[in-house]
């Protein structure tokens, strides 16, 4: 079983028991974050695809731990100016281990139209 979810502007394909990374959340180490936007849901051969989203549909993650990604490293310059700037940056980010995919009630999932 998978879902397509959308987190933080992001879509991401969770599976129960993967471990993904998200932007930032301030959430505490050991507390579940509960993904409402679920945009499709496959278990086995039976695929539903939400209109924009499946209403009832969650995925549930506990938050392993908070991180920082690579640094990125910004340089800016101007010839002959004696102008240059190098700056870094390291991207904040919450890994959550996905618990629990649940596909809610079948009503509302019909013809949208």
């Amino acid at each position: 079983m998978y879902a397509i979810v959308k987190a933080a502007g992001f879509q991401y394909r969770v599976e129960p028991g993967q471990v993904l990374q998200l932007p930032s959340l301030p959430v505490n180490v050991g507390q579940e974050v509960v993904l409402s936007e679920v945009l499709l849901a496959a278990d086995g051969s039976a695929v539903r695809v939400g209109r924009p989203t499946l209403p009832g549909a969650t995925v549930t993650a506990e938050v392993v731990r908070h991180g920082k990604g690579p640094k990125i490293v910004v340089f800016k310059f101007k010839r002959r100016k004696n102008y240059a700037r190098k700056r870094g940056h390291r991207q904040k980010f919450t890994e959550v281990r996905i618990k629990e995919i649940r596909l809610g009630s079948e009503e509302g999932a019909g013809d949208g139209a």
